[in-house]
């Protein structure tokens, strides 16, 4: 696969506010699962464990998928939104079980 050095004065607003939207919403998530994660930690309660599992999977390794397979792997965008969308529906699981399961 043949890869194009994109320079960043020759990109778009809108691909520029695209990356930066993706980057806001893996960092805002990150941020809100690690004060699940002290939540857990402080209380013990495993749902709060599942909480942060699930935005981590819901908006951090997405971006972290797309950002690995584009730079570093030749790969093709199909099998790249699969493993995002795969994170996703992952994220959602434990946020579901988080809430609804028996801990």
């Amino acid at each position: 696969m043949n890869r194009e050095v994109v320079r960043i004065d020759e990109v778009t607003l809108f691909e520029l506010l695209t990356i930066a939207s993706l980057f806001l919403v893996a960092l805002v998530g990150t941020i809100i699962a690690y004060q699940a994660y002290r939540g857990y930690r402080r209380n013990d309660a495993s749902s709060m464990l599942y909480l942060a599992i699930g935005l981590l999977l819901l908006t951090l390794c997405p971006f972290l998928v797309n950002v690995v397979m584009t730079t570093f792997v030749s790969a093709d965008q199909i099998v790249i939104a699969l493993l995002e969308n795969v994170s996703r529906l992952l994220g959602l699981g434990a946020i579901t079980y988080s809430l609804y399961g028996r801990h």
